[in-house]
């Protein structure tokens, strides 16, 4: 049996499946990695431990194959967090204090946000193709921020990857990038096939472009390639398999994502016109909202237009919420009884969602689906907002509070909070459509389309229809769909998609509810407005005052 081998590290695991060349998983295994945050918005991970994961996990996928097969083509897709290595390929480490093997600045972490400010102060012509402002999620801010504050592990380094190109890196030794992980977060200009050099210069980071911007990569290849040399002997021991099998360029996760959920909703080749009217949408820890074209579509605060960036000879635009999973188990977690319902979940052997989602379909008896809100509104940003406003100074605000503090409240707010994400992603998606898109269907995936209330709440607010994948791991789905194309299984990605992927579950929106959402999405604008007011008028009285 030949199979293919997904490798997706994710932010709080890495994750190994052994997939069928129709798509079929059948076998995977899950491994935890390390996350270490020093400091407040500082979040920081280990190369070794994260590639110790990777290979922990493909060991363990192997070792649970039922029957025998064979690996024909590994993918890989990580999260864009920037890894910083000497020049004999040492992890350096990006810890304020020096921590040691803590080499790896994640996704997450906001230490760059003031470079960020400073750069897009800068009006740089790149900035056009990240929504027009460059996030302190993105890598320069953060090369930025190193160079400044790190000034000896700068001049150290001799490789800075993205965190999938370093997946490839250690599988084959290969110093090849990704033009997923290049142009979505290092301003590669595919569509040129070339950096940017006057933006290094201008930004700082001039010395970047030495040797043909050799410490960043200077072989840039589309999602569908392939590297030039397989897996290593020295890789495929330590992870258990064959070398010299094949390996595709990496993606991004939720690229991955993309890949894994846009094929759903054909069985033969997909078109362009079906990929107008679709949205991937990739929920975990954050979520993001991927979109592709045949043109150029400039969109106000969302990142892209991106080149060759998912899908070869098409533009990517990419949005997102920077805490979706995240915001939720917060709000649980930090409600007085959020303490009670994970302890009633831990003994009746299921989930706080699934304890959430009983109190309130009890609460809806005889009335619309979530209507008992009207009262209370979440704004999600509490970790900013990536798109569409694109700023990341934004707070999360909740109107509504009173002193009653019970089960049935916190049910109430969850219900609100999975509401706000739902009208995030409603403003995405208008956004989108503004520019030339017609998205009327959401390809969904991850862990909170487990949850069938943040599905309804999404179709209802939306007012679009969502398509489930039959293989919920529709990242490490993708991540496999790489490797098929790696190794000559499949003429392309489309093909590939079109034959790994299959649907699943359909939730239609609910029209008798649409009056509702529209007119709790209109509050949520109402709080941002009133945020940023209120913002303005702090920054004035501070500044006359003379303490800002």
């Amino acid at each position: 049996m030949d199979l293919v081998l997904g490798i997706d590290v994710g932010t709080g695991s890495a994750r190994a499946g052994l997939f069928t060349l129709d798509g079929q998983k059948k076998a995977s295994f899950v491994q935890k990695i390390q996350t270490w945050t020093p400091r407040a918005d500082y979040a920081q991970q280990s190369s070794e431990n994260i590639w110790s994961a990777v290979c922990t996990a493909t060991r363990s996928a192997l070792a649970a194959l039922k029957e025998p097969g064979q690996v024909v083509g590994i993918g890989f897709d990580a999260t864009c967090s920037l890894v910083v290595l000497d020049k004999n390929g040492q992890g350096l480490s990006v810890d304020p204090d020096g921590a040691p093997g803590q080499d790896i600045i994640l996704w997450a972490d906001h230490r760059a946000i003031e470079e960020a400010r400073e750069i897009n102060r800068g009006g740089h012509d790149v900035l056009r193709y990240v929504g027009g402002t460059i996030s302190p999620e993105m890598e320069t801010p953060k090369l930025l921020w190193l160079k400044r504050h790190l000034p000896q592990i700068y001049e150290q380094a001799g490789h800075f990857f993205d965190l999938p190109d370093f997946l490839t890196w250690r599988a084959t030794g290969s110093l090849s990038r990704s033009a997923c992980s290049t142009a979505c977060k290092w301003t590669y200009l595919a569509h040129e096939n070339r950096w940017d050099e006057e933006y290094f210069q201008s930004v700082g980071l001039e010395d970047l472009t030495d040797g043909n911007f050799a410490r960043i990569g200077n072989d840039i290849r589309p999602l569908g390639g392939i590297l030039d040399a397989g897996l290593s002997d020295k890789a495929a021991s330590e992870m258990g398999l064959q070398p010299g099998i094949p390996v595709g360029v990496s993606a991004i996760d939720a690229h991955a994502g993309g890949l894994g959920l846009l094929g759903l909703d054909t069985e033969s080749s997909l078109s362009d016109t079906q990929l107008e009217r679709s949205i991937a949408l990739i929920c975990g820890t954050p979520s993001c909202h991927m979109a592709a074209s045949k043109n150029a579509r400039f969109v106000p605060g969302v990142w892209g237009p991106y080149w060759d960036a998912m899908l070869p000879e098409m533009w990517l635009n990419e949005a997102g919420q920077s805490a979706t999973g995240a915001l939720i188990d917060f709000i649980i977690s930090s409600h007085s009884f959020g303490t009670t319902v994970r302890q009633d979940a831990e003994k009746t052997g299921t989930s706080v969602y699934a304890l959430l989602n009983a109190r309130i379909e009890a609460l809806e008896r005889g009335k619309l689906p979530g209507t008992i809100t009207a009262g209370l509104h979440v704004l999600p940003d509490f970790h900013g907002n990536r798109s569409p406003h694109a700023d990341p100074d934004l707070t999360g605000m909740i109107s509504g509070l009173t002193l009653s503090d019970t089960l049935d409240d916190l049910a109430r707010l969850y219900l609100a909070t999975l509401q706000g994400l739902a009208y995030g992603t409603k403003d995405i998606i208008e956004a989108l459509n503004a520019q030339g898109y017609r998205i009327d269907t959401i390809f969904a995936t991850g862990g909170s389309t487990k949850n069938p209330v943040f599905l309804r709440e999404h179709a209802n607010a939306t007012g679009c229809r969502i398509l489930l994948p039959a293989e919920p791991d529709s990242v490490l789905l993708g991540a496999a769909i790489l490797g098929a194309v790696a190794s000559g299984t499949y003429n392309d990605l489309r093909q590939a998609m079109a034959q790994m992927s299959h649907a699943g579950d359909e939730i239609l929106p609910d029209d008798r509810v649409a009056a509702y959402h529209a007119a709790k999405r209109n509050i949520a604008h109402d709080m941002l407005a009133a945020q940023l007011t209120w913002r303005q008028q702090m920054r004035d009285v501070l500044e006359k005052e003379g303490t800002c």
